[in-house]
């Protein structure tokens, strides 16, 4: 008996002028057009039924254990620190303290690339390392400031602070960091961590090459002490000014240029000797990590003796007064002018957040074999950017050097930040009267040296090439609109680019018409096992010495190819269409909006170009016809010697189509409309394979696929006959067990016949045992149809997908099997 809700629901549909019965598919209660009725009388019929939007919403909808998951994945220390020990922490002290001696020297030099003074680096760096861990998913990931982000910043307070001259840098840093977090941290709440997989890989490389190049450049200047003109120009502007001003160059030059061949000179020797002397390989490693560290000292003594009497007026340029302490801790000054001289500038500064820590953490998740959530680490520089403000810190994400040392060092786990947060903390409140005299041209150095190695490599370019070659080009796009305008600028080209790529792509997706090839498993080395033949006039030949193999063996099989060979399979086999007028079509990329078009006209150009109209005198006058049919002139007949078969069935591959829209459905039933009208007075039919999605089977459904057209009621033809795949559902009875006993006795045959026992006897016994073995087989295959005449299922099968759907196939092979056997049913 019918439940209130639907009484209620069928009598609405019925005001509305609502057919709920608008299919009349086979197994349908109402039989209208001639349907094949099934036998349900036994218990393992299976019918499929379609998923509903209460289903949907119930799967969307978050239970109380989800909300509760929710929450404790945004903690994930929680799962770890209970655990903590000794030995853990013996790795994270030694990577912690690694990574904060080279974290200061690096905060100190990038806080310069932003336009502020250099202790706002150390805050950064201190606030990064400190709150991370309670949210990373990623032990080796670093947060502070870094060069590219670093130089971004630089950018928004420049343009900022000339729309706003009387705010104070730190304070447009400050706000830039708070709302920019927010947003990121928006993102990672909401779980949407998967938009950064619409930044591509040749994005993110043309992005780090563009971006070394324009700090590095920008750095020559202030390492060869060469003044007036701007660094913050376009890198082909500034290399032009360094050319024309570097007779200018002072006694920083000397500074700057022998600190930078020194990191480079430190690391080639102690690279060199971890290879000369692998048992010591680890101290190499550390001493040539710490090369920042030695070079800032070693150049802090020189410009103490060159500068201890002449601090009012320096020789060379330092970094001066650096207050100890916290001095710029307070509530950030956030106001709606401040926001909108910036707001321009933001999305490129949110994309180098996601960007560069993103790619980091997941580099190295898989060089040391965990996972990281995308989401969560986008809640993790949320929050470090929300809360680093209110301690003077402006924008900071992951860093690749120091994520590689850190890496490198033995980290275990994220707590190894806290380390690191102690050592910046010691800097901060013990080490300011040091870093005045700090040459700036040893920090030009150390960020050159730095940024070297975000540089795309030319063996890396040319392995994109071998990849994807028409991702090179928006590469190299990237990296010279970046060289020749702005970084933003380069960001967004490569990012627009590779999306209009992607669309191209899909737009344009070509599907394969498809051939049945019989193929062989053959042991490879046979094929190249050549052995010698002797013709009868003494010429020596080469010879495949391999056995061919038998049509009666297990490895015989049928596979679909496309036909035009396009991907790679060898030409010489030649494909054709599987039987006249039956064609298999697959998708390549998915079916939707905006690619069904192009498939679908494809598709029906091909097939009018194979076949023939079934019926040449549809049309009865030539004024009937279409304009663009008009058919053969007048007083001639059709061409009698066209032998092109007619359109009997199409059998679509949907392996690589998971969604459906109304659009693409509508294209095809159009498509169903116009092939059904060259096909009559026959009809075509649509078999579908590989469906993966239920709700795809329900749109199809819904369009009235899936189950057969009804044929006229006087067209004498057959009903049709449903033909479905049926899996074993296991026992000692079923058809796998008696495959599985055919193979281990002729295990043991060919064992017996290698021992030389009864060699001529085995033969016999072989040859009378396969056969009567493969009898049983058989004999159990066939009582195990779903659907026969007897209307029974026998032990230990089922169908695999439901009978009132009986033209969605399991695979390509059951989708033919079934075109064949209507087809002879309409030929009869």
């Amino acid at each position: 008996m019918a439940s209130t809700s639907t009484k209620i629901g069928h009598g609405l549909a019925k005001v509305l002028g609502i057919d709920l019965h608008y299919r009349n598919e086979t197994g349908s209660d109402r039989v209208t057009r001639g349907e094949s009725v099934f036998s349900v009388g036994h218990a393992d019929q299976y019918v499929e039924h379609e998923p509903t939007a209460a289903e949907w919403i119930r799967d969307i909808t978050p239970s109380v254990n989800d909300v509760k998951h929710y929450f404790i994945r945004l903690f994930p220390f929680l799962h770890w620190i209970t655990r903590y020990n000794a030995q853990w922490l013996i790795g994270d002290l030694v990577a912690g303290i690694t990574v904060g001696a080279v974290v200061v020297p690096q905060s100190l030099s990038y806080a310069k690339l932003a336009n502020l003074s250099v202790e706002f680096g150390l805050y950064s760096s201190f606030m990064g390392v400190l709150i991370y861990w309670f949210f990373a998913t990623s032990k080796d990931i670093t947060i502070g400031p870094v060069a590219v982000l670093s130089t971004v910043t630089g950018n928004v307070i420049a343009k900022a602070g000339a729309k706003l001259p009387g705010v104070a840098p730190d304070i447009i840093a400050s706000s830039l960091a708070i709302i920019a977090g927010s947003i990121v941290l928006f993102l990672g709440l909401a779980r949407l961590g998967w938009l950064v997989e619409f930044i591509t890989l040749a994005a993110i490389s043309a992005f780090m090459t563009g971006s070394a190049i324009n700090i590095a450049v920008g750095q020559v200047p202030a390492l060869m002490g060469i003044t007036g003109f701007s660094n913050r120009d376009s890198t082909y502007k500034v290399v032009i000014n360094i050319l024309k001003h570097l007779g200018r160059s002072d006694l920083n030059a000397a500074i700057g240029l022998t600190a930078l061949t020194l990191l480079y000179l430190i690391r080639f020797t102690c690279t060199w000797l971890a290879k000369r002397y692998p048992s010591r390989q680890k101290t190499f490693f550390f001493l040539s990590t710490l090369r920042t560290s030695f070079v800032i000292l070693l150049y802090i003594a020189i410009s103490y003796g060159i500068n201890k009497d002449h601090r009012k007026k320096p020789r060379i340029g330092v970094v001066k007064d650096v207050p100890r302490g916290f001095k710029h801790a307070r509530v950030p000054h956030i106001t709606t002018d401040i926001i909108s001289a910036f707001a321009s500038e933001l999305p490129s500064t949110v994309i180098v957040l996601l960007i560069e820590h993103i790619s980091i953490s997941k580099s190295f998740g898989r060089i040391n074999n965990y996972t990281i959530d995308p989401s969560q680490e986008l809640v993790a520089i949320g929050v470090t950017n929300v809360l680093g403000p209110f301690l003077g810190a402006y924008p900071a994400t992951g860093s690749f050097s120091r994520t590689a040392i850190k890496s490198k060092a033995g980290v275990r786990t994220p707590f190894a930040g806290v380390i690191t947060a102690v050592v910046v903390l010691l800097a901060i409140y013990a080490l300011p009267a040091m870093f005045w005299y700090i040459p700036n041209a040893a920090l030009s150095a150390v960020i050159i040296h730095a940024v070297g190695d975000l540089i795309t490599p030319p063996s890396t370019v040319f392995q994109f090439w071998r990849v994807s070659p028409l991702e090179v080009p928006i590469f190299f796009a990237g990296v010279i609109v970046t060289v020749f305008s702005t970084i933003e600028n380069g960001i967004y080209v490569t990012i627009s680019v590779s999306a209009a790529l992607f669309l191209f792509r899909a737009f344009k997706a070509r599907g394969r018409f498809l051939g049945k090839a019989k193929v062989h498993s053959v042991i490879g080395d046979h094929l190249l096992d050549n052995k010698h033949d002797t013709k009868e006039g003494g010429e020596v030949t080469e010879s495949y010495a391999r056995k061919e193999p038998s049509e009666s063996e297990d490895q015989v099989r049928e596979v679909f190819l496309p036909i035009d060979h396009h991907d790679g399979s060898n030409p010489l086999i030649q494909l054709e269409d599987p039987y006249p007028g039956i064609f298999i079509y697959r998708f390549s990329e998915g079916f939707n909006y905006p690619n069904a078009n192009h498939y679908l006209d494809e598709l029906v150009r091909i097939i009018f170009v194979k076949t023939r109209r079934t019926n040449p005198a549809t049309y009865g006058k030539p004024g009937d016809r279409p304009w663009n049919d008009p058919g053969p002139r007048r007083g001639k007949e059709v061409d009698p010697t066209d032998h092109r078969p007619t359109l009997k069935a199409i059998i679509l591959d949907f392996s690589s189509v998971n969604n459906i829209d109304l659009t693409s459905v509508q294209n095809l039933i159009d498509v169903r409309n116009q092939l059904d009208r060259y096909a009559a007075p026959d009809t075509v039919d649509w078999h579908f394979c590989n469906i993966n999605n239920r709700w795809t089977k329900r749109a199809l459904a819904a369009s009235g696929f899936g189950y057969y057209t009804p044929e006229p009621e006087d067209s004498g033809i057959q009903r049709w006959k449903p033909i479905f795949s049926v899996a074993e559902l296991g026992g000692s009875q079923s058809a796998a067990a008696a495959a599985e006993a055919k193979a281990r006795k002729k295990s043991q045959r060919v064992a017996s016949a290698k021992a030389g026992d009864q060699a001529g006897a085995n033969d016999d016994i072989e040859e009378h045992g396969s056969s009567s073995e493969a009898d049983s087989l058989d004999k159990q295959l066939t009582n195990s149809q779903a659907y026969g005449t007897s209307g029974e299922q026998r032990g230990g099968n089922a169908v695999v997908q439901g009978l009132n759907r009986p033209l969605f196939h399991l695979d390509v092979t059951a989708a033919l099997q079934s075109a064949l056997a209507n087809v002879q049913r309409k030929s009869h």
